[in-house]
């Protein structure tokens, strides 16, 4: 099957350059620089506008496009590829191929529905905030997973993972939702990890260690 890379759409839905959930601390950070050269100057406010700089970096928030084809999964999230293993889908009780991303503080932290589909739940777990590249952040972490159900009744979940630093999940749909694959939903603050559970019949796109952009690369052929 060829895919290719759809022309730029008029997304139905908001792309900012940067993630909205970043504002308020783009506003202190700069802010804070600011104050601070012009009362002290460059040498003491410098340490100040690194961090500013990070901020911003770290709240980014790019458009993507999709690839075309048909029964793609695509990746949410920016990352490098930790897991891609069978094993049991805590959420829908069944066994499952399980593809894990990895987000470190420099990626993009915008999270992008895989698949085109109905949201039929929507589970929040407390947890732990231990490194998310660990194997057992997925079930001890803080994190939030969303049935997707496809149009021909394949049965998806996504489920953010809080990791060391990461203290927020977002999430902004709830159980009746329909997304389009690349549908931003959620956002997780300063390094964390999604898990994508599949059909065991799926068919893996991705190795260890391969780096993935959301909405732009393929997870698996369902």
């Amino acid at each position: 099957m060829c895919i290719g890379i759809a022309p730029p759409p008029k997304a139905p839905w908001p792309h900012p350059l940067i993630a909205r959930e970043g504002w308020p601390f783009l506003a202190i950070s700069f802010l804070s620089s600011l104050a601070v050269t012009s009362l002290a100057g460059w040498v003491w406010a410098l340490p100040l506008w690194v961090i500013a700089v990070f901020v911003l970096q770290f709240f980014r928030d790019p458009p993507r496009h999709a690839p075309i084809g048909v029964d793609l999964v695509l990746s949410p999230a920016d990352g490098r590829i930790v897991a891609v293993e069978e094993v049991d889908d805590p959420w829908l009780k069944r066994r499952a191929l399980k593809i894990s991303v990895f987000m470190n503080v420099f990626n993009v932290h915008s999270n992008r529905a895989p698949v085109d589909g109905v949201v039929k739940g929507r589970w929040y777990n407390p947890g732990k905030f231990v490194n998310a590249d660990l194997a057992k952040a997925s079930t001890e972490n803080e994190r939030n997973a969303l049935w997707f159900q496809t149009e021909d009744g394949r049965d998806v979940t996504c489920v953010q993972v809080a990791g060391l630093i990461a203290r927020r999940i977002l999430c902004y749909v709830e159980a009746g939702a329909v997304l389009q694959r690349g549908e931003r939903y959620g956002f997780i603050r300063f390094g964390s990890r999604v898990d994508v559970y599949l059909p065991l019949d799926a068919r893996p796109r991705v190795a260890l260690g391969d780096k993935v952009k959301a909405s732009s690369n393929v997870l698996a052929q369902l």
